[in-house]
Order: C-alpha cells, then sequence, then structure tokens
C-alpha cells in the first residue's frame, strides 16, 4: 500500500526555472548601414548593430530578451550576422556580413556596435555576455551614452 502511494506523489522538478518566453520580434537583418543609419538619425537615435553567430545561446538571449523588445519600442537595431555570405553596405565598402564582422575586428558574439553621424562608433563596443544579470544596465549605459551623441 505505501508503495501505491508513493507512486502518485508529485516530486518538485529540480530543473532551473525557465527563461522568460522570447519575444516573437526578430531582429532585421542589416543590409546598408549607411541608409540603416541615416534613418536611425532622422529619428534622432543611433544605430545599433548586433553582431550574432547561429548556434549562440548567448546572441539569442541578447536578441530575445534585450533587444527585441527595445527594437519593438522604437530602437533601431539591425543584425548582422558572422560568417554570413550575404551582402552587407557597411560604411566603407561593399562585402558580406562576414568581411564586416573582419573589418570591425569582432572576436566575440554578441557583440553590440553603437554607430552615429559618419558611421562613427558613439559608445563603447558591449563585448560578450559576462554577467546576465548585469546585462541590461550595461546595455543601458551604452544607449545612454550614444544618445547623448546624437543630440540635435
Amino acid at each position: 500500500m505505501a508503495v501505491a502511494w508513493l507512486g502518485t506523489m508529485t516530486i518538485p522538478s529540480l530543473a532551473q526555472p525557465a527563461l522568460p518566453a522570447p519575444h516573437a520580434h526578430v531582429l532585421p537583418q542589416a543590409r546598408s548601414l549607411p541608409a540603416e543609419l541615416a534613418a536611425a538619425l532622422h529619428r534622432g537615435s543611433a544605430l545599433v548593430v548586433m553582431v550574432s553567430l547561429q548556434g549562440c545561446a548567448y546572441c539569442r538571449i541578447v536578441r530575445e530578451q534585450y533587444l527585441a523588445p527595445l527594437a519593438q519600442e522604437g530602437l533601431p537595431v539591425v543584425q548582422v550576422d558572422w560568417r554570413s555570405p550575404e551582402p552587407l553596405q557597411d560604411f566603407s565598402e561593399h562585402g558580406s556580413h562576414d568581411d564586416a564582422t573582419r573589418r570591425w575586428k569582432i572576436r566575440v558574439a554578441p557583440t553590440l556596435l553603437f554607430f552615429g553621424p559618419g558611421g562613427r562608433e558613439v559608445a563603447p563596443r558591449l563585448v560578450g555576455v559576462t554577467s546576465l544579470d548585469f546585462y541590461g544596465a550595461y546595455l543601458d549605459a551604452r544607449l545612454q551614452e550614444a544618445r547623448s551623441t546624437i543630440r540635435f
């Protein structure tokens, strides 16, 4: 009888808590950084470029939990896919997404770049994810710095 009773017990899960549900919004793929920057500046904002790597778990978290909600609120954000042969016009030449990541000397994914007038970086890059607990604060600080250079 004790065995039957144990068989109906619910044992709490020892699994890690799930991340919040991802946003359905997917970041647009960069095609022409000069045009995307012009649109961002017209709106009074810097352009945020996320360099992502296919299969990168931290890239997915940054994209879905941090950047997608900001993009839905109007922040101009595009994604550059490291190792992708997709065409991209960056600020200096035509090439591929992969070519741009090499020109920018990207070594870690995800990396966020913040571009302002003239295609220059207007805030320090946010490289990798050292702490999910503080990532939002690091991102907010970079965005604030970028905004301060865009004010007209």
